[in-house]
């Protein structure tokens, strides 16, 4: 929600790091790779979108994807 405190920059930032997590947690774009997701939310730059993401989130992309999968990665063997 946007606030008189908020400055929309901040605004519109949180809200795509708010999708990205969203599609981050979203099993059926497991396969999908996080910076096509990045992208396609509007970051034009990896690595400033890992570090608004990871001091948003306090955890990584990865790791996000990870917790939501139950902690298991794509090398991980069943």
């Amino acid at each position: 929600m946007l606030t008189e405190d908020m400055p929309f920059t901040q605004f519109v930032l949180t809200n795509r790091l708010k999708r990205v997590r969203q599609k981050l947690t979203n099993p059926s774009l497991a396969a999908v790779p996080i910076s096509a997701i990045a992208f396609a939310t509007g970051f034009g730059d990896l690595s400033y979108f890992n570090r608004v993401f990871r001091r948003q989130f306090g955890a990584t992309p990865s790791e996000i994807r990870s917790s939501a999968a139950g902690g298991k990665s794509e090398t991980d063997e069943s």
